[in-house]
């Protein structure tokens, strides 16, 4: 999705390109382009026997339903056990945890600003 949205619309060719290591299968790219035209994540338009893919959600909005799915299914909706998750498993430190708080404070005042 990452080079998708880079691209803002790509061929299978134009993905696989996209990858800086080993490159993917092209049968697999086109494969996974699929499943997230299934998923109505991506669509395509078709010119002639080429197919340029295009994303139908913005990384933010993905991220954010990723994100509630994640919450909801995995922590029971409770946002406190998911940070507590992520902070053990990445040694967060209680500066490190004061920043973050810091930081989601700024995002917040910055969204009750533009409402």
């Amino acid at each position: 999705m990452q080079i998708l949205w880079d691209l803002k619309k790509a061929t299978v060719k134009q993905v696989m390109d996209g990858f800086r290591d080993s490159k993917p299968a092209y049968t697999t790219v086109a494969t996974v382009l699929k499943v997230l035209e299934k998923k109505k994540i991506i669509s395509h338009r078709s010119f002639g026997n080429t197919h340029v893919f295009y994303p139908l959600l913005s990384k933010k909005e993905y991220t954010r339903d990723q994100f509630g799915f994640l919450l909801k299914n995995y922590f029971n909706g409770s946002f406190p056990k998911m940070a507590t998750f992520f902070a053990k498993e990445n040694n967060l430190s209680i500066n490190e945890l004061e920043e973050m708080i810091k930081i989601a404070e700024q995002e917040l005042k910055k969204d009750e600003e533009h409402e």
